[in-house]
């Protein structure tokens, strides 16, 4: 059943499964695909990178194969990737999917990467790449907190609502300020861009303090698998972006003596509980999530399929 709205025929779904790291995404996404006979695509930032394994908790060997999963793996640490590429490499895979069935599930708690494929992303200018390598350079010579003072003086109104511990983000908006005099707010129009597909946005959301009980301990599982290990053979190459990431940076401040293996191991946790906190903070202000109980699969696949009756009865009407 085809769905006319705004101009644009729908008959196809796209159902997002977020929420912060640890609360059990891949496990339901996974269970969700096949109860739809779907595919999934990946909106995990750091799933990307075929080198990186243990830091980026990605879907097991086993996992992969109950499911066909897109953009795991794709992607080198030596390739410049960004969420405007993620949208049109995103859209291209749902075309597709859709081709062949009429939903599609995708995964991932980078919440900038999934709005991008729901809603669209703002239309900024090009920036010459000599912006983006003077900012890396001073971003590994002089530090964050130096690029962040500048985007606080620069744009105090992009800082009210910025990851500024994300390194990428603060490099994109002063790349964009240095190349054109603007602030990087002035370019955030918010318009929405239409899609072919409706989406479903599914939060997964867990008591918080055994959700951090959870990122402690699959961090020392990391470890004990050898995530110092995996860091320290990426050490010449921390000036990356996709090792720029909770972690890494924290075993890099390590190997540089910053301060000893045990302050690693807290920074590790501690920011990986601060990354949840924010990941939470983004998808909460989205009003279309709505959330369910992190092992509640029934009443996920239960509203779900009443979305889908709902929109299709609408369609009838």
């Amino acid at each position: 059943m085809a769905i006319q709205m705004k101009g644009v025929i729908k008959s196809n779904f796209l159902v997002c499964v977020v929420g912060p790291t640890a609360v059990g995404k891949t496990a339901h996404s996974i269970k969700l695909a096949q109860r739809l006979n779907s595919e999934i695509v990946s909106a995990d930032s750091r799933q990307f990178y075929k080198e990186l394994e243990i830091g980026t908790a990605k879907p097991s060997g086993e996992e992969l194969s109950l499911v066909k999963h897109h953009l795991i793996n794709s992607l080198s640490i030596h390739e410049h990737y960004d969420v405007r590429k993620f949208e049109n490499d995103a859209l291209r895979i749902f075309e597709t999917i859709f081709s062949e069935r009429n939903i599609t599930v995708m995964v991932g708690g980078s919440g900038l990467f999934v709005d991008a494929v729901c809603y669209g992303l703002d239309d900024l200018p090009p920036v010459a790449p000599e912006f983006r390598d003077q900012l890396n350079l001073e971003l590994e010579t002089k530090g964050l907190a130096s690029l962040v003072d500048e985007l606080k003086h620069s744009d105090p109104t992009y800082c009210l609502e910025a990851d500024l511990n994300n390194p990428q983000r603060v490099v994109r908006a002063l790349e964009v300020i240095r190349a054109t005099g603007k602030s990087f707010s002035s370019f955030r129009t918010g318009k929405k861009s239409d899609r072919p597909f409706y989406t479903i946005l599914v939060g997964l959301e867990m008591d918080r303090q055994k959700l951090y009980q959870r990122i402690d301990e699959r961090m020392d599982v990391m470890i004990e698998n050898g995530l110092f290990e995996e860091a320290e053979k990426f050490y010449a190459l921390k000036h990356l972006n996709a090792l720029q990431t909770v972690g890494y940076k924290e075993i890099f401040g390590y190997l540089d003596g910053e301060y000893d293996k045990k302050e690693a191991v807290r920074l590790l946790k501690r920011n990986s509980r601060r990354y949840a906190k924010r990941q939470m903070t983004w998808f909460n202000k989205n009003e279309q999530v709505k959330w369910f109980k992190s092992d509640d699969h029934e009443a996920v696949l239960k509203y779900v399929l009443s979305e889908i009756e709902s929109k299709c009865l609408e369609a009838k009407n």
